[in-house]
């Protein structure tokens, strides 16, 4: 049987890797959207809170400027959250399982470290913002890719499964919920010129821009959009998607250790509600109040995984 602290190390080492890719994107999608706006501070407001660190940073900075906003998401250390702080933790829980993963992924893990960390020793310049969110979003592909290619199905693969889905459901549900109440300056932009830029923005940030245009033909409607990226099991970041997955891995380490756990039950029952929901019945019931309790139970699940670490043991 797999130690707890080593299925612990799994699963925050990919939700951490996973969460480098994702603060990364949310820069990228920042830098498009404030490139049309006149006062471009107002658009970081919105990543932060999308981020989950616009307290964090107001602990730091008294004023918000679009400079410091981007650094204290790529590098600073006082925010757990950056992409240096992410990368840092993701490696420092590879190195204490060490033993459950390949040679290969290991490697992939080191250089993500040492490229990143030379690159983002110093405060970028804005020419320089677009290599190094290349440089992140590539490095932690590069880890993803060598992990599934050279793993076995076993329960350190689902472990490290059900790490990235979670966080990347939460990553979804934040961003989404962000343009609705944030990014929008005024309902009087809907339907603009603005709010489509801003909602490419947004599936750029999500890497669902081609897909979505594939599907509806580059036409930003706000409930296709919102349909998209919660219940379209085919879109890799989707809810509905990461929820299919999250699922299927638990139910293997159920198969494999012959006991269900609080958490198996916990995310039947969300996958069951993503199943169930039809786009115009959340529109009509509110999207914030779908979303705030998508991501309530979601961390639910997350900490009832972690407390069954125990049971691996």
């Amino acid at each position: 049987m797999m130690l707890g602290k080593t299925a612990n190390g799994l699963f925050w080492m990919f939700r951490y890797f996973e969460r480098a890719e994702n603060i990364a994107r949310l820069i990228d999608a920042g830098q498009r959207v404030a490139l049309t706006r006149s006062n471009g501070a107002d658009d970081w407001d919105g990543i932060l809170q999308s981020a989950g660190v616009q307290e964090a940073y107001f602990e730091v900075h008294s004023k918000l400027t679009a400079d410091n906003a981007i650094d204290f998401l790529l590098r600073d250390r006082r925010n757990p959250s950056s992409v240096v702080s992410c990368i840092d933790a993701g490696r420092n829980n590879a190195r204490l399982v060490r033993t459950a993963l390949t040679r290969e992924t290991w490697e992939a893990t080191n250089e993500c470290w040492i490229e990143s960390r030379s690159l983002l020793s110093a405060k970028l310049r804005p020419a320089d913002l677009p290599k190094a969110i290349d440089l992140i979003k590539h490095k932690t592909a590069l880890i993803r890719g060598t992990f599934h290619g050279s793993m076995l199905r076993n329960e350190i693969y689902n472990f490290a499964h059900i790490g990235t889905f979670i966080e990347r459901a939460d990553n979804t549900s934040r961003i989404l919920d962000v343009k609705y109440y944030v990014l929008l300056p005024s309902v009087h932009h809907v339907g603009t010129s603005l709010d489509n830029l801003q909602w490419e923005s947004i599936l750029r940030s999500v890497s669902a821009h081609r897909a979505y245009g594939w599907v509806h033909n580059g036409e930003y409607r706000p409930s296709q959009i919102a349909d998209f990226l919660i219940l379209d099991v085919q879109l890799p970041r989707s809810l509905a998607y990461s929820y299919e997955k999250i699922v299927l891995n638990l139910d293997y380490l159920a198969a494999d250790y012959g006991e269900r756990l609080e958490a198996h039950e916990t995310a039947h029952a969300i996958r069951s509600t993503l199943r169930s929901q039809k786009i115009k019945t959340i529109m009509d019931n509110g999207l914030h109040q779908f979303l705030e309790d998508f991501v309530s139970r979601n961390n639910k699940l997350s900490q009832q995984i972690s407390e069954g670490y125990r049971f691996y043991a």
